[in-house]
C-alpha cells in the first residue's frame, strides 16, 4: 500500500511538473508544434538516466524512493499517451512532416538522453 501511495504522490507532483512546462513551451515558443511535450519528454528520459546512473552506483538503494522517482515522478511527468495524441492529430490532418520530424526526435532523443543522463553520472 507504502508503494502505491509514493507512486500516487510522484505522479502528481510529475504531472503538475509537466503541466507547467508544457503550458509554458506550447504557447510561447513554437506555434502548431508540440514542444512542449517533446521538452518534458526529453527532460525526463535524461532524469531517468541520471536515476539509473545513481541506482548502479548503489547510491539510490531504497527501493520505495525508486518506485517514487521513477515510476511514480518520472512516469508522471512524461506521456507516451499524449504523445500518440498529438501524432494522432498531426496524421488527421495531413501534417506528416511535422508527424514524422516530431516522432523522429521524439524516439531517438529519448533514447539519446536516456543513455547521456546515464553517461555523464557514471563519468562523474
Amino acid at each position: 500500500m507504502k508503494s502505491i501511495l509514493l507512486i500516487g504522490l510522484g505522479s502528481f507532483i510529475g504531472g503538475v511538473l509537466r503541466h507547467l512546462l508544457s503550458c509554458c513551451l506550447n504557447d510561447s515558443v513554437v506555434k502548431g508544434f508540440p514542444l512542449g511535450t517533446l521538452a518534458v519528454n526529453l527532460a525526463g528520459c535524461f532524469l531517468i538516466g541520471i536515476l539509473y546512473g545513481f541506482f548502479d552506483r548503489g547510491t539510490l538503494i531504497n527501493q520505495e524512493l525508486r518506485i517514487f522517482l521513477t515510476i511514480g515522478l518520472c512516469g508522471g511527468f512524461t506521456t507516451f499517451s499524449t504523445f500518440m495524441n498529438e501524432n494522432f492529430l498531426m496524421a488527421q490532418g495531413a501534417q506528416f512532416f511535422t508527424l514524422l520530424l516530431y516522432a523522429v526526435l521524439s524516439l531517438a532523443g529519448g533514447f539519446l538522453a536516456v543513455w547521456l543522463g546515464y553517461t555523464l553520472l557514471k563519468a562523474v
